[in-house]
């Protein structure tokens, strides 16, 4: 273990509990149990720490470092001691992972067979997460406000959540009141978790529609079918290259062919989300059908996030 271990770890607590003390007032105000705490504050210290409503889920960002092996597993323990001891937590409760680059369906790929998952609160919702078994935990915080724009706008309208995850943009919409919604997604294990968290808030309905398909083809046969959406969550992977899908999506290459079938099925006076947390992204007009676009990423990232997580804009037909 090197000698800065210990200053590193006193680093790491007070920075924790700074953020702790900033936040806490404004998580019960909002009725959020689940929140950023840390982000690569300090560069030395590349992690990520989220509090879920007494758990700590910590994910290490891959860097270059001088330790060994057995250092680095030493130095992590320490800084995974530091973290729970902040929060008078047991070690249990804090759920440590290790992000690199990821690649394809890499971040969707299963690292544990725990099947544990809790139950989190936001904006009067739950949410099941699952801090151990997967990369991500099934709730993505950063779209929080994202999601508040949808159930706000979602009061007896037609919603299609695409790349639907494990539906909490559609929880938000079928709890405001949607006339229906439709969450296309190609996981069963996602989908299934979407109906969990629609039945965990008391929305089974067969107006809520879960269909497990390629988003691509099957927006080609809603676009045949004539449908029509007043609200449009398009939130794709940055790329995917799954056995199940009919081709390879990369997000940078076919982002227009999305945008446009996706405007396709949008109502005369609907409007559609899109976002990405795709690295130096850049939004193709070209391609597009005449449409009225606007970035609307400073709305979409809450107040617990100090790095830019994604870049998020509204498209309405023009």
């Amino acid at each position: 273990m090197s000698d800065r271990t210990p200053q590193q770890a006193e680093m790491f607590r007070n920075r924790l509990r700074k953020r702790a003390r900033q936040l806490r007032k404004w998580a019960r105000r909002e009725g959020v149990t689940c929140y950023r705490l840390y982000d690569r504050d300090i560069p030395e210290l590349p992690f990520a720490v989220d509090w879920y409503d007494g758990r700590l889920h910590v994910a290490e960002y891959s860097r270059p470092h001088d330790r060994e092996p057995e250092e680095h597993e030493a130095w992590l323990d320490a800084m995974m001691a530091a973290a729970a001891a902040t929060f008078d937590l047991p070690p249990e409760a804090v759920h440590q992972k290790r992000r690199a680059r990821q690649r394809g369906s890499d971040q969707y790929d299963r690292q544990a067979e725990t099947g544990r998952r809790h139950i989190v609160e936001e904006g009067g919702h739950k949410f099941l997460v699952n801090l151990d078994d997967y990369l991500d935990t099934g709730l993505f915080l950063d779209h929080r406000p994202a999601r508040a724009m949808v159930g706000e706008a979602a009061g007896g309208k037609a919603v299609l959540n695409l790349f639907g995850y494990t539906g909490a943009f559609t929880v938000y919409a079928a709890a405001a009141g949607a006339r229906r919604t439709v969450t296309v997604d190609l996981s069963n294990t996602y989908l299934d978790w979407a109906e969990d968290n629609l039945a965990l808030n008391g929305l089974t309905d067969p107006r809520h529609a879960l269909v497990r398909d390629d988003a691509l083809p099957w927006m080609h046969h809603a676009i045949q079918r004539g449908e029509r959406y007043d609200v449009i969550v398009l939130d794709p992977p940055t790329f995917s290259n799954s056995k199940k899908m009919s081709d390879v999506l990369d997000l940078r290459r076919d982002h227009p062919r999305l945008l446009a079938d996706a405007l396709a099925l949008l109502a005369d006076d609907g409007w559609l989300l899109f976002s990405t947390n795709a690295r130096k992204f850049r939004l193709e007009r070209r391609g597009l059908p005449p449409c009225r676009i606007e970035d609307i990423t400073d709305r979409t990232v809450p107040p617990d996030f100090q790095k830019r997580p994604h870049r998020a804009w509204r498209l309405e037909r023009a």
